[in-house]
């Protein structure tokens, strides 16, 4: 197993985070990119399934949570999958995770910055996606806590609109509950692609696992941490996605291309629409910040064992956190949102990540009972999970996710030749 020697001199950043910060800043990833942009496509392939489709996608999250946080107690470094896979089961398989989650992740911040654009300034989406880019990275430039400060006023506003979303739709309006018939269109196939593309949705508790080095005793908070937040985004999910088909029915879902601003209006409360329009625009700002903490985080941990440029290994000497890596990551992010439409980059994303929790469910399998073993159903159906929900997404996410990770295979091995010359 490989070490982490590149990091020495590279500097610790410090352990400021307890329990309920992990948590906000979980809930803030995770809330944000899955219930504003994740319901409809999942609908159009679950149909009526769509609820079948959450359950199944939280089963898969669920355990690849529980294998996390034991991973992350063990080794509460910054890297998440990275660093688990590198020292449990080789350096080549925590660099193919730690890969697959700096690119795919680096796509979805373009997707949110631009959701931001587009729910706050739709005719200048890309010119707001990019002042959101450079406005957060400044915010976790100066600091992991102000980071974690802002993400608690971004989830009390995001959690305060979707109640107000639930209750329109349970008590207003022109209800279709009764003919929902919930499943009955729903194919197996279906279901699990739509359970892929909600896995999206869910896999923000990485943001915790990722932030382990900054961390108070990382042994207790990060156990703790991440099923609570795993559980809360469960129940604000099944809530806003029943209540939204109870006025829309799966078929006006699927083709909704704002779900939650449709179903206000179908409830008969369209003055709740610029509220939604507020909500879903905090809430991407939400992951947005959320996800470049959790990205900049692996670029540190790769960088540190030369997987990436080691300049960007450095820690700020007074703010504390890994400044080059997050002013890199800030960069490639804005030209993305300045030149690109990534939106559709749900399934791309989800490729990605699900092969990054393969990697973290193999890893769980190998802790000894001493080091704090899950159950051993846990990393199997993790694991399993994983792998058949990425090859049900659509064919062209399965094309370029595996195309992206043999690129950086193919880069790992051509770094490995040249380092034996």
């Amino acid at each position: 197993m490989s070490t982490s020697a590149g990091s020495a001199g590279a500097g610790e950043l410090k352990r400021h985070l307890g329990v309920f910060d992990a948590v906000v800043i979980g809930l803030g990833a995770m809330i944000g990119a899955g219930i504003f942009a994740a319901l409809a496509p999942a609908a159009s392939a679950a149909g009526s399934g769509l609820l079948l489709s959450l359950a199944v996608a939280a089963v898969v999250a669920y355990c690849n949570a529980t294998s996390s946080a034991r991973l992350a107690a063990r080794y509460p470094k910054s890297g998440g999958t990275y660093v688990y896979g590198r020292e449990r089961l080789g350096d080549f398989w925590g660099y193919l995770a730690g890969w697959g989650f700096v690119v795919g992740k680096t796509a979805s911040c373009a997707a949110m910055a631009l959701t931001v654009g587009a729910y706050a300034w739709p005719g200048q989406a890309h010119a707001v996606a990019v002042a959101a880019v450079v406005a957060l990275t400044a915010v976790n430039y100066v600091g992991v806590q102000k980071s974690a400060w802002l993400t608690r006023g971004i989830v009390a506003v995001v959690l305060a609109v979707l109640a107000a979303v639930v209750t329109a739709c349970l008590t207003g309006g022109t209800a279709e509950s009764a003919r929902l018939d919930l499943g009955a269109d729903a194919t197996f196939g279906g279901v699990l692609r739509a359970a892929g593309l909600l896995f999206f949705a869910f896999a923000g508790y990485a943001r915790v696992a990722t932030l382990g080095e900054e961390v108070r005793d990382p042994a207790r908070t990060i156990p703790r941490a991440i099923p609570l937040a795993l559980g809360i985004t469960l129940a604000v999910y099944a809530a806003v996605a029943l209540a939204v088909l109870s006025v829309l029915g799966p078929d006006g879902l699927a083709g909704a291309a704002a779900p939650l601003d449709a179903a206000v209006r179908a409830a008969g409360v369209p003055g709740l629409v610029p509220v939604v329009r507020v909500g879903a625009a905090v809430a991407a700002l939400g992951s947005l910040l959320a996800l470049i903490l959790g990205v900049s985080r692996t670029t540190l941990a790769m960088a540190r064992d030369r997987h990436l440029p080691h300049a960007l290994a450095a820690v700020h000497p007074r703010f504390e956190v890994p400044h080059r890596a997050e002013l890199a990551v800030g960069a490639v992010v804005a030209v993305l949102a300045a030149t690109v439409d990534v939106r559709g980059a749900i399934g791309f994303s989800s490729f990605g990540v699900l092969a990054y929790y393969a990697v973290a469910n193999a890893s769980a399998w190998t802790l000894t009972p001493a080091e704090g073993r899950p159950a051993r159903f846990v990393p199997v159906v993790g694991m399993a999970g994983c792998l058949g929900l990425a090859f049900a997404l659509p064919a062209d996410s399965v094309l370029w996710g595996t195309v992206v990770l043999a690129l950086g295979a193919a880069a790992y091995g051509l770094r490995k030749a040249a380092s034996r010359r």
